[in-house]
């Protein structure tokens, strides 16, 4: 169950305890500003059911804690003391006042993280892009507006220096193979047989999957610890066949019986499948290993690879991160999907 917070955290409102006040241009009021929080909370509502069961946390503190965390650099545990102590860090997730108290448990950043998908956090990113671009060009308006003469803009001169790097967030995830990706979907694709064949009449007979001949050929493969390209290809196109197989198995399921009884990860493994099946099968055909937005896991289809060239690797897994360093300030860090960071100095 989830209910829209009915106070809207004010500014010059928020109470201090011991006295003093905010400051207007920390980086954390500043941000705070700039996100959409009640069109993020319209999104948020509909994951959750009307009236049942427990209140969810605001989406402010769910999307708030994973902003600190993302900027800050830090773990979970971390993250929630570093949220006691500071009013500011209270104030960018919505509190009245400053209160000295863990605000949620560590292990809620799990839910926060399942919850908001790279769709909303994506979204959240543009409308704080576009909200920053206007304020902007108002600025450079007033500016302009002021000026001795009319349509008089001021000269800016060149100063400081500009350092721009790219680096990636990486995923927690195994390091990705073509034979053990499918393995792991057609593991997934015997487990949606078994629900859709569950719905059918009595007196079907379920059709044969060859899934303990296929796991036994997968074990042979996976443990010889140097296989040869011509070996690495054959356990390809074995693995290749048994999940074609068992998608042409529910394809039949699906004119049947259709699809309502799977769950709604079933459904995203089926679709990240089926084109993983696709992207396989040219790669197979053309002998090649690349290819345009290549898959390299079911449950994170967005994860790609990014050449890094480091010593204890090649590649990274994850959203690639671009950086911009003005005077000492970071400016700017916008992902490929998830966190952003936007114009607010540190």
């Amino acid at each position: 169950m989830y209910r829209i917070p009915e106070y809207t955290p004010e500014f010059d409102q928020f109470d201090m305890v011991f006295g003093g006040s905010l400051k207007a241009d920390n980086r954390w009021v500043i941000l705070a500003s700039l996100i959409p929080w009640k069109d993020v909370e319209e999104k948020y509502s509909k994951l959750f059911v009307a009236n049942n069961g427990r209140p969810a946390i605001p989406v402010r503190v769910a999307l708030g804690a994973l902003i600190i965390k993302e900027k800050k650099n830090l773990s979970d545990e971390e993250l929630v003391e570093d949220i006691r102590e500071s009013p500011y860090l209270q104030f960018f997730l919505g509190y009245e006042g400053y209160k000295y108290e863990i605000p949620f448990d560590p292990s809620m950043m799990v839910h926060f993280r399942k919850r908001l998908s790279a769709d909303i956090l994506k979204e959240v990113n543009e409308q704080i892009i576009e909200k920053s671009k206007q304020e902007y060009e108002t600025d450079d308006d007033d500016d302009k507006g002021n000026g001795s003469g009319e349509g008089e803009s001021k000269e800016i001169e060149n100063k400081g220096t500009l350092i721009v790097d790219a680096t990636c967030a990486p995923e927690d995830m195994r390091f990705p193979h073509d034979v053990t990706l499918l393995d792991e979907a057609r593991r997934k694709t015997e487990g949606i047989i078994n629900v859709l064949n569950a719905k059918m009449p009595e007196g079907w007979e379920k059709p044969r999957t060859y899934r303990k001949k296929a796991r036994k050929e997968f074990l042979t493969f996976i443990r010889n610890r140097k296989p040869r390209v011509n070996t690495i290809r054959r356990a390809l196109k074995t693995q290749l066949q048994y999940v074609e197989r068992n998608l042409r198995l529910i394809n039949e399921y699906k004119d049947k019986v259709g699809i309502t009884s799977l769950s709604g990860k079933q459904r995203q493994d089926l679709w990240v499948i089926g084109e993983l099946v696709r992207q396989q099968r040219e790669l197979y055909r053309s002998d090649s290993w690349s290819i345009e937005g290549r898959i390299l896991s079911i449950s994170k289809p967005w994860v790609r690879p990014i050449a890094r060239g480091k010593a204890r690797g090649m590649y990274e897994f994850g959203a690639k991160l671009s950086l911009g360093l003005v005077d000492m300030a970071w400016q700017r860090c916008i992902g490929s999907h998830g966190i952003p960071i936007t114009n607010a100095k540190i």
